[in-house]
């Protein structure tokens, strides 16, 4: 049995892993800064920002997920993000160890058409700054064959079990459940792409065991064609027995609440995702490992279940 360890074990990535690598009976460790026991698996307490606990931490694994979530603070981010990416990497090339790096789509900014893995990174925010920096650290280890890695990527997420990690689980399935309006930022009329949390724990799972997978970035399985705000708060009223009706928040107001909320302040430079077209295309690891996302219809429904069971 090889080791899977798990950095970052109580996100809501991770969440959706775990229960994969258990299936699948591999061993599992479980590391992060409060770790939680889990029956089958060995827990861990460390902080991803001390080099000889991250090396302390991942002794012994085969396979590497850094999953570790921040605060959503462009000052945590600069100072954190490329300690973590530098202790992780130094870590996994001392003990052998492969790479997985669950990332986001930031440092692409604005893409005219299709996000796919060539798409360059042309950020337009200080967050893709930073997120393309920490890419280009793993993608310049991974070219001159340091370690064996992968980038994974998913556009933003939705599924059971994203409660206050996700802008559709607040903004849509919570709002519904409430019976109030759901709400989205600038424009409920354009494509958006979302990545269904399951399919991603699953797909994290088939690169780890591939040896088609390192040395490149993979976008996750993600439903196509991409729906609009107002399609996927059709489908999701559908099975929440609320209503449909979406009340756009323009983006000067998000500017007016970011004088007094921290967190609006840090999504005002991100609303551009929500002012254009955001489509993720993902045909690149189907066609590699014949593994389909659930569709929009199937991933809603099971997220809107999971949300009135609570």
């Amino acid at each position: 049995m090889a080791l899977h360890t798990i950095l970052g074990a109580n996100g809501t990535i991770a969440t959706e892993l775990l229960p994969v690598l258990l299936a699948n009976k591999e061993q599992v460790r479980l590391v992060s800064r409060s770790a939680k026991p889990v029956e089958g698996t060995e827990t861990v307490a460390a902080d991803v920002l001390n080099a000889q606990q991250v090396r302390d931490a991942i002794k012994g694994s085969a396979v590497v997920y850094l999953l570790v979530g921040l605060q959503y603070d462009i000052k945590v981010w600069r100072a954190s993000w490329p300690v973590i990416m530098h202790n992780v990497i130094d870590a996994c090339k001392a003990e052998n160890a492969k790479l997985i790096f669950f990332d986001n789509v930031y440092m692409y900014g604005k893409v005219n058409g299709k996000m796919t893995e060539e798409s360059p990174y042309h950020p337009v925010s200080k967050k893709g700054e930073v997120r393309a920096a920490i890419a280009n650290m793993l993608l310049a280890e991974m070219k001159a064959g340091a370690l064996q890695a992968a980038i994974a990527r998913a556009a933003d997420f939705y599924g059971p079990r994203c409660t206050d990690k996700s802008a559709t689980g607040i903004l849509f399935f919570e709002r519904l459940k409430k019976k109030q309006k759901a709400q989205t930022f600038s424009n409920a009329q354009l494509p958006h792409s979302y990545t269904y949390t399951p399919d991603a724990g699953r797909a994290l799972y088939t690169l780890a065991k591939s040896d088609l997978t390192w040395g490149q970035v993979w976008h996750l399985p993600t439903a196509a064609p991409a729906l609009t705000s107002q399609q996927f708060v059709d489908v999701a009223a559908k099975y929440m027995q609320g209503g449909n009706k979406v009340q756009v928040l323009p983006t000067w107001m998000i500017g007016v609440i970011g004088w007094f909320s921290p967190m609006m302040r840090e999504m005002h430079e991100m609303l551009y995702q929500n002012e254009y077209a955001y489509v993720f295309d993902s045909s690149k690891f189907e066609r590699t490992f014949n593994e389909l996302p659930t569709s929009y219809e199937q991933g809603i429904k099971e997220t809107a279940e999971w949300f009135l069971s609570r």
